[in-house]
């Protein structure tokens, strides 16, 4: 009985894991899972989007155990309680970004939630299964550019996430003038936030509060942070930056 019950139980977990797979195939990874809709189309509230991949899918550079508590607890979390605090302040009905721009004038359970879960989202899907990949075509040109290589970009990104103090995120942004920078936000701030010294678009984001790597880099975040290179979804990066380009 026991062992027919550990097999189901595997059986639903290997499922479980199809089914994320099979989630990032059908749906890309574009940024679009935020709001529920009402029959009129307008927006309603917030929704949590789906991982795009299964819990294992960035061994070895990171754990399947950190991705599920990290998605299911922490990320989840941040979902959970703008909720209420979107509720609380007749929110439910503007974007992220409309919040964002004039995040200052809301309390902190709005700022903090609402950067929790953007942030979060764009973290997820800016990573991928590894395979060693580069930036290519206009997104390449453009690093090369601002920042002299590829391996001076990195440097640079890398610096931005290893020195962030305390907890917050590595950005690569897009800003107003079209020009490529990297900078980095406190908590659970992001660069779309009126409460922030460098604006521009998200293109890139790296999450450094130490449940993001703490349960297999322990206190070595500089081990994380180059791991991290293995796993970005350089295809999602490019997206965004052509995205970006375009407004």
């Amino acid at each position: 009985m026991k062992k027919s019950i550990a097999i189901f139980g595997f059986a639903a977990l290997m499922f479980s894991a199809a089914i994320q797979v099979s989630y990032a195939q059908k749906a890309g990874t574009k940024t679009q899972a935020f709001y529920t809709y009402g029959a009129d189309g307008k927006r309603t509230g917030f929704a949590f989007p789906a991982l795009p991949y299964a819990y294992n899918a960035l061994q070895p550079a990171i754990d399947s155990l950190t991705v599920s508590i990290h998605y299911d607890k922490h990320h989840r979390g941040y979902f959970t309680k703008l909720v209420v605090a979107a509720k609380e302040n007749n929110l439910e009905g503007k974007s992220l970004e409309e919040i964002f721009a004039s995040v200052s004038k809301y309390p902190e359970a709005v700022r903090n939630n609402a950067g929790g879960l953007y942030n979060h989202t764009l973290y997820w899907e800016n990573m991928a299964p590894p395979k060693g990949s580069k930036p290519s075509g206009k997104l390449a040109e453009a690093i090369n550019k601002r920042f002299g290589s590829y391996d001076k970009f990195r440097e640079q990104f890398g610096n931005a996430a290893k020195t962030k103090f305390g907890s917050g995120w590595a950005w690569l942004i897009l800003d107003k003038n079209k020009e490529l920078q990297v900078t980095s936000t406190s908590n659970q701030d992001n660069p779309l936030m009126d409460v922030v010294d460098q604006k521009g678009a998200p293109l890139l984001a790296l999450d450094v509060w130490e449940h993001a790597y703490y349960l297999k880099y322990q206190n070595k975040r500089a081990d994380y942070v180059e791991a991290f290179w293995t796993i970005v979804n350089w295809d999602e990066v490019a997206r965004r930056y052509a995205e970006a380009l375009g407004k």
